[in-house]
């Protein structure tokens, strides 16, 4: 498991990200931007993005949208539609900003199997004995590459903990 260390994952990369506090910090409630609004901007993307001082694009309404469909269709809709869409911002800013999925109820919906290392969602009843695997859908498989966001004010530094507050992956290919 690997731990991220520092904010480099508010200047570049893609995070999922549930830490109320570390949101409040990089993003205004006025610069978080839909699901809807993200979709609008691929190939329309700004030069200076909303938060962050311009470096960082806050989504929110990943989980609404995943949490409407059954698990095949979030799986299929998360490849063919949010996964081209997050790989031309990467491609639009190189690796010179971040994209920052925040997704309130994270922490009891991501789970990591301790055997692989492998992170998934737990998605939403009626289908919450069913997972989709973040890993192989957005990542690729690179989840040697994900790191966990902790909280540097926790005083409880389990990587488990009330300090995890998201994953960062520095690029998807």
């Amino acid at each position: 498991m690997k731990i991220l260390q520092g904010d480099v994952w508010k200047r570049r990369g893609v995070s999922l990200l549930w830490g109320g506090e570390a949101l409040s910090v990089l993003a205004q409630p006025q610069q978080v931007v839909s699901i809807r609004q993200f979709f609008a901007m691929v190939g329309q993307w700004p030069d200076d993005l909303p938060c962050n001082d311009g470096n960082t694009l806050v989504v929110a309404g990943l989980e609404g949208c995943v949490d409407l469909m059954d698990p095949i269709e979030g799986e299929a809709w998360m490849k063919s539609d949010l996964l081209p869409a997050v790989l031309a911002f990467q491609d639009e800013y190189s690796l010179e900003a971040a994209l920052v999925f925040w997704l309130p109820t994270g922490k009891n919906r991501v789970k990591m199997n301790r055997a692989t290392e492998a992170y998934s969602w737990v998605c939403s009843a009626p289908h919450s004995n069913q997972h989709l695997d973040l890993g192989r859908i957005l990542w690729a498989g690179a989840e040697a590459d994900v790191g966990r966001i902790i909280d540097p004010d926790c005083t409880n530094s389990d990587p488990d903990g009330p300090g995890w507050i998201g994953l960062h992956h520095p690029r998807l290919s």
